[in-house]
């Protein structure tokens, strides 16, 4: 039986076609990664004779060359290739460090004002040779494509999370809640708005926070945000000004805040908070301890939650 011709595939072949779809030239290609012209014209020949497919538009003159069908396919894989290679770097730079080294975390904004301040207080107490590293974000997804990556080793995220190479623990339940100047007629009510209430106001809302489209799906009724900002400052201040209505998840919320109410709204499904990793990682223990510390972190809040 003829040797399969696609075990003659090196990762330096993918690097050079990123590289030449990357920069739309040979020469260009060769200057980012430190290499001659001719050998990376060889290397896309070579590709191209182990796979039996043209990849590159080879055009000539100043014309930029490009990326056949094939060769745009092919990329895809290249590009997942590449970040798990990455990954595995990763990897043994964690098995290598043991307990020491930088612990990779990804964070968003309300996670970062509510449970990571105790959070880091009591972890780096236990780990004190540990680094930890946070990435900021207000896109959970955008965490996610890092974890998976390699360039973080934990993220927080809202559940149920984006496909892909995850596995997760729930952390915390956290209920959406209407937020109202503190004039509103809906401060003194004692009964929360139903869901109709809620349609007719103009909301104010998070931009990326990805829950809010299964809220939206549950109301089964259009919600008018006249108003978004992933800073959750700039929301609750806008509210108290009189600009509209919040509905976002409590831990965004500052409950202590005189000039607005938080009204709970118990038949509205929570958002979900979950702490991810990359499942075919491995994961060291100083991951793994900070996982635990950050469920008996949230295990607090909730008891604290459900007794206020």
């Amino acid at each position: 039986m003829e040797p399969d011709r696609w075990l003659g595939v090196e990762l330096r072949h993918f690097l050079a076609l990123e590289a030449v779809a990357r920069e739309g030239s040979f020469g260009k290609a060769a200057a980012s990664l430190g290499y001659t012209q001719s050998a990376v014209s060889q290397q896309i020949a070579a590709l191209e004779r182990i796979v039996g497919q043209r990849l590159v538009e080879r055009p000539g003159g100043p014309k930029p060359v490009s990326l056949t069908e094939a060769g745009r396919l092919l990329l895809k894989h290249a590009d997942a290739i590449a970040a798990r290679v990455a990954a595995a770097q990763a990897d043994l730079s964690a098995l290598e460090d043991g307990e020491a080294g930088t612990l990779n975390v990804g964070v968003f904004q309300s996670v970062g004002q509510r449970i990571l301040p105790e959070l880091m207080r009591r972890y780096l107490h236990g780990w004190p040779q540990v680094k930890v590293s946070l990435t900021e974000s207000a896109n959970d997804e955008e965490l996610l494509t890092l974890v998976e990556r390699g360039d973080l080793d934990l993220t927080f995220a809202d559940l149920p999370m984006t496909e892909g190479p995850f596995e997760s623990v729930e952390l915390l339940r956290d209920p959406y809640v209407l937020v109202v100047a503190a004039d509103s007629p809906f401060a003194e009510r004692d009964t929360p708005p139903s869901v109709r209430e809620l349609a007719q106001l103009e909301l104010i809302g998070h931009k990326h926070c990805r829950t809010i489209r299964q809220l939206e799906a549950n109301i089964r009724l259009p919600l008018n945000f006249v108003f978004r900002s992933d800073h959750n400052q700039t929301v609750q201040a806008l509210v108290a000004s009189g600009v509209g209505a919040a509905l976002v998840p409590r831990l965004t919320m500052d409950p202590e805040d005189p000039t607005t109410k938080l009204i709970e709204l118990p038949k509205l499904p929570p958002r979900v908070i979950a702490l991810a990793w990359h499942r075919d990682r491995y994961r060291t223990p100083a991951a793994h301890a900070f996982v635990e510390t950050a469920e008996e972190i949230t295990a607090e809040l909730d008891r604290e939650a459900v007794a206020a």
